[in-house]
């Protein structure tokens, strides 16, 4: 069934882990970088994963799962190795109304967490509906080699100039027009070739034109 692709902001909301293997760590840890309040639910930390879980604002419980610990969460990641009990965390999940995911159990997700590629505010997510997580990887992987970091400062001056854009140029198919542009494949290799300084004289150049056209 299609899924609904979205960005979704933790800052600030609870999302709880059940389980402290090397998988439940990964998941703590991008839980913990999106800014959410971590909750991780475990009987025991192996000792390979307590250095990652032991962040200053990461709640540890060590204890037997219990539906209680799932209250007040926006999202759920069921990440045990008893399949029994991931199905357990599942179905309190759909009666406390949660999203939830159980890892390689695409049959008990609500949601499931793509293979990411991160150059700065640039992430692009490769998913695969849960079909073969590690076909997402090789994509990932592959794309890993042709985006680069400076794909993700031409990012934020597009940013500085799309405000500018904004500000100056009235006309919206101006606007759309020139920000195509100004993302476009010949402006990125202006900026990858002859540096930020030439490529922000070109992109004022261009707002100008546009401005007064």
């Amino acid at each position: 069934m299609p899924k609904f692709p979205i960005y979704l902001d933790m800052k600030g909301r609870r999302g709880v882990v059940i389980g402290a293997g090397s998988v439940a760590v990964r998941k703590v840890q991008a839980l913990h970088e999106a800014g959410a309040r971590v909750t991780v639910v475990a009987e025991r930390i192996d000792p390979a994963g307590s250095d990652a879980i032991d962040l200053a604002d990461v709640e540890l419980i060590l204890s037997l799962y219990s539906k209680n610990y799932l209250v007040g969460a926006t999202l759920v990641i069921a990440a045990t190795n008893d399949s029994t009990l991931n199905r357990q965390i599942y179905h309190d999940c759909q009666e406390l109304q949660i999203l939830c995911n159980v890892v390689d159990q695409p049959e008990l997700c609500d949601f499931y967490t793509p293979a990411v590629v991160k150059r700065g505010d640039l992430h692009i997510a490769i998913g695969t509906d849960g079909n073969c997580p590690a076909y997402a990887g090789h994509i990932r992987r592959k794309l890993d080699m042709l985006f680069t970091e400076t794909h993700g400062r031409f990012l934020e001056q597009l940013q500085k100039v799309r405000s500018q854009i904004l500000k100056r140029v009235s006309d919206p198919n101006q606007r759309k027009s020139l920000l195509g542009q100004l993302a476009g494949d010949e402006s990125f290799d202006i900026y990858n070739r002859k540096g930020q300084q030439h490529w922000i004289a070109y992109a004022n150049a261009l707002i100008t034109d546009s401005a007064t056209a």
